[in-house]
C-alpha cells in the first residue's frame, strides 16, 4: 500500500520538486510585488538571505551596497544612488521588463550583518548575484575604473546577465534654461547698445572665452560627463582622502579641477611673459612681470608633472 501511495504521488523526489517550485514562486511573486511599488528594492539582512542568498533562485539580483544616512557623510553614495535609480527605473518601465532580473539595495545602517557576512568594508559597491551559482570576480562592478553613470552600469548588467537596458533619463531643463538666459542677456546687450557693437569685436573677451573652453576640455570635463566618476575617494581603513586616481585609466572629478587650475597657472605665466616682452611699460615693471611669469610656469608645470608621475608609475622625468 505504501509503495502504491508513493507511486501515485510521484515519490519523495517529486514532492521535493513541488515544494521547491512553490518556494521559488513565492519569492518571485514577492519580488515582483515590491518592484511594482519601487524600482530599487530595499533589503535588510533577513530579506537578503532569504531572497538573494538562499536557493532556489532562477533570477539575477543586482545589489547596491551603500551608506546613505547623513551621518555616514558618503557623498559618492548619494551620487551613485541617483544613477542606480535611473537604471532601475529604465528597466522597470521598459516594455522588455520581466522577472529575470531585479534591482535591490542594502544600506549599511539597515543591513550591517550583510556587510559583515560578505567581508565588505567600502561603499558604494555593486554586485550581481546570478540566477545560478555564486558571484564570480566579474560580478563585482569596477566602480573606480568605470564610474557609476547609469549607462556604464547598464553595459555591465548586459555583460553579466544578457539583459539589455536602454537608459532613459528624466528630462533636464537646466540646459535649455541656461541657453535661454544666455540668449536673453545677449539680446539685452544688443538692444541696449545697438548703436555701439564694438564690444563684439573685442579680441580680449573672445580670447578669454576660448581659453576657458580649452582649459575645461583639456582637463577632462568631457570624460567626467561620460563616465560619471566620484569626486574623490576616502580610504575606509585610514580615512585618507585621495583626490588623484592612482591609475592612468581613470580619474576623479577633483583631479579634473586640480589639472584645470595647474593648466590655468601655466597659461597665466605664459601671458605674463608675453606681456613683459611686448608691452610699453617701463623696464622695472616688465622685469617683475617676467620673473612672475617664469615662476608661475615653473611652479605649476612642476605640479602637473607630479600628477603625471603619480598616474604613470615609473615615469622617469621631473622638472623641479
Amino acid at each position: 500500500l505504501a509503495l502504491l501511495l508513493l507511486a501515485g504521488c510521484g515519490g519523495p523526489g517529486a514532492a521535493g520538486q513541488r515544494r521547491k517550485e512553490m518556494v521559488l514562486s513565492e519569492k518571485v511573486n514577492q519580488l515582483m510585488e515590491w518592484a511594482s511599488k519601487r524600482s530599487v528594492i530595499r533589503m535588510n539582512g533577513d530579506k537578503f538571505r532569504r531572497l538573494v542568498k538562499a536557493p532556489p533562485r532562477n533570477y539575477s539580483v543586482i545589489v547596491m551596497f551603500t551608506a546613505l544616512q547623513p551621518h555616514r557623510q558618503c557623498v559618492v553614495c548619494k551620487q551613485a544612488d541617483e544613477e542606480y535609480q535611473i537604471l532601475a527605473n529604465s528597466w522597470r518601465y521598459s516594455s522588455a521588463f520581466t522577472n529575470k532580473i531585479f534591482f535591490a539595495m542594502v544600506d549599511f545602517d539597515e543591513g550591517s550583518d550583510v556587510f559583515q557576512m560578505l567581508n565588505m568594508n567600502s561603499a558604494p559597491t555593486f554586485i550581481n548575484f546570478p540566477a545560478k551559482g555564486k558571484p564570480k570576480r566579474g560580478d563585482t562592478y569596477e566602480l573606480q575604473v568605470r564610474g557609476f553613470a547609469a549607462e556604464q552600469l547598464a553595459r555591465w548588467v548586459a555583460d553579466r546577465t544578457d539583459v539589455h537596458i536602454r537608459v532613459i533619463r528624466p528630462p533636464n531643463y537646466a540646459g535649455p534654461l541656461m541657453l535661454g538666459l544666455l540668449l536673453a542677456v545677449i539680446g539685452g546687450l544688443v538692444y541696449l547698445r545697438g548703436s555701439n557693437l564694438d564690444f563684439l569685436y573685442n579680441k580680449t573677451g573672445w580670447a578669454f572665452a576660448a581659453l576657458c573652453f580649452v582649459l575645461a576640455m583639456t582637463s577632462g570635463q568631457m570624460w567626467n560627463h561620460i563616465r560619471g566618476p566620484p569626486y574623490a575617494h576616502k580610504n575606509p581603513h585610514t580615512g585618507q582622502v585621495n583626490y588623484i586616481h592612482g591609475s592612468s585609466q581613470a580619474q576623479f572629478v577633483a583631479e579634473t579641477h586640480i589639472v584645470l587650475l595647474f593648466n590655468g597657472g601655466v597659461t597665466l605665466g605664459m601671458v605674463l611673459l608675453h606681456e613683459a616682452a611686448t608691452s610699453d611699460m617701463d623696464v622695472g615693471k616688465r622685469k617683475i612681470m617676467c620673473i612672475a611669469g617664469i615662476g608661475l610656469v615653473v611652479l605649476f608645470f612642476s605640479w602637473l608633472l607630479s600628477v603625471f608621475r603619480s598616474k604613470y608609475h615609473g615615469y622617469p622625468y621631473r622638472y623641479v
